[in-house]
């Protein structure tokens, strides 16, 4: 069981990774992100499409990892 939980944790992390460096950068530029952006405050928009896919999948796959890693504290612990 050991051995299980500790291959779901690394194939989630990768899958993890993977899913946050598919997501779209949202600044333009480097001085936005040393400067904070203000010029962006009121153009939030939603998110649509690929980048609510790539949010939720990010979402789902981080709550499995957390679960994951529960189990994985709780089996050791025994």
């Amino acid at each position: 069981m050991y051995n299980i939980l500790m291959t779901l944790i690394l194939v989630i992390s990768v899958l993890i990774i993977i899913a946050v460096m598919m997501q779209p950068s949202k600044t333009n530029d480097a001085m936005s992100s040393l400067t904070g952006g203000a010029d962006d405050l009121f153009a939030k928009q939603k998110p649509r499409g690929f980048e609510a896919f790539m949010q939720k999948v990010t979402v789902v796959l981080g709550i499995i990892f957390f679960v994951a890693a529960l189990a994985l504290a709780w089996y050791s612990s025994k």
